[in-house]
């Protein structure tokens, strides 16, 4: 059965050397074999560790075109009216939850109140959403990674039992892919997918960016990211450490669904203008944000991976022969003897007509192309 394939693909996921959001969407590709749902949301925490941001991915046009609405406090007071846990406190949201929970459990209301709410009718009733089921993922040591959400829009059957005893085994290999990468553990072989810049004032107002900066800094802050609002708090905090001729504050880290992004500030001087001089010159302070985006090695392999169709263990041999293992330590890592990898990697080449390890790792290149 598909649903079994797909479980036991999410499983090996877990045992691969990948962790971190931006892999959510290979995530919900098995995921939605697994168990039916029309749309998703994967709510987790963002940002440098003292500033923290909630970060919101979401899978459907219909319901990302509301989820920037979320942020109104008006919609915050709503939903901590109607559930018991509210996503905007999600350390506290995820702390006490364990295994999937379905509406009825995450209502301290009737139905009908959280139908006539101002969240219900902002955010979930223009994406014709009827019923959703909720899991949150911890890791071993209880610390949460974030909070899944799988929704079905009317029309669909409401989630029953059978469906949370589905996903109850899978929070573990679901909180370990997703649960975001130690410092210092992020793939060597990163490259740089694409770069802008744009200028602000000190207080983070907007005064020009190139035109890939507005997409660049969308993905990089999700939802919050408004260019004619006030910063995001992470950003609004990194440029608040700036003091005119003090040390620059270190580039901000940002790690989400959409990829690694890295954030460096400096004061922008104009040309001739000495340093605390552009004030005199009438033009005040400015600074200059350069933006990067970055895609991991791990993340294009795996995309591309998941287009090849392979059946199990070629799809785990294909992927530590990519990640440059020595066939002995691909061996100890999928428990079998040289031999067998032997045997296993002639059959995986003759299935993807390629002669040598080089013609499988330009195979699975062209995956960041299709990534973004």
């Amino acid at each position: 059965m598909a649903s079994t394939a797909a479980t036991a693909r999410l499983r090996q996921m877990a045992c691969l050397d990948i962790q971190g959001p931006q892999f959510i969407a290979p995530v919900l590709r098995e995921l939605h074999q697994v168990i039916g749902f029309d749309m998703c949301s994967y709510v987790h925490l963002g940002g440098e560790a003292k500033t923290q941001e909630t970060q919101i991915h979401v899978e459907d046009p219909a319901l990302a075109a509301t989820a920037p609405d979320y942020f109104d406090p008006r919609i915050r007071l709503s939903e901590r009216q109607v559930f018991h846990h509210a996503l905007s406190d999600l350390h506290h949201a995820i702390g006490p939850r364990r295994g999937p929970q379905m509406v009825d459990q995450l209502l301290k209301v009737p139905r009908a109140s959280l139908l006539r709410s101002d969240f219900y009718n902002t955010l979930l009733r223009p994406a014709r959403i009827a019923d959703w089921i909720s899991l949150p993922l911890h890791t071993p040591e209880g610390r949460g990674v974030g909070t899944l959400t799988l929704y079905r829009g009317v029309g669909s059957p409401l989630f029953q039992k059978e469906d949370a005893d589905t996903l109850a085994p899978l929070q573990a290999c679901l909180a370990r892919v997703l649960q975001p990468p130690t410092q210092g553990q992020g793939d060597a072989e990163d490259c740089v997918v694409t770069q802008a810049s744009l200028v602000t004032t000190p207080e983070g107002q907007l005064l020009w960016q190139e035109p890939q900066a507005a997409t660049l800094m969308a993905r990089a802050f999700g939802l919050r990211w408004r260019a004619s609002a006030a910063p995001p708090p992470a950003l609004r905090a990194m440029l608040q450490r700036m003091e005119p001729g003090a040390p620059l504050p270190s580039p901000m880290e940002l790690c989400n669904a959409s990829g690694r992004f890295s954030l460096r500030v400096g004061w922008l001087v104009p040309a001739g203008t000495k340093p605390g001089e552009a004030a005199e010159s009438g033009m005040g302070p400015m600074i200059h944000i350069a933006i990067t985006q970055h895609v991991t090695r791990a993340a294009r392999q795996l995309s591309a991976l998941q287009t090849l169709g392979l059946p199990q263990r070629q799809y785990e041999l294909a992927w530590w022969l990519a990640r440059g293992l020595a066939e002995p330590e691909v061996a100890a890592r999928m428990g079998i003897s040289a031999n067998t990898v032997v045997y296993h990697r002639r059959q995986l080449y003759n299935r993807l007509g390629v002669m040598e390890r080089r013609e499988l790792l330009e195979k699975l290149a062209p995956a960041v192309m299709h990534m973004f």
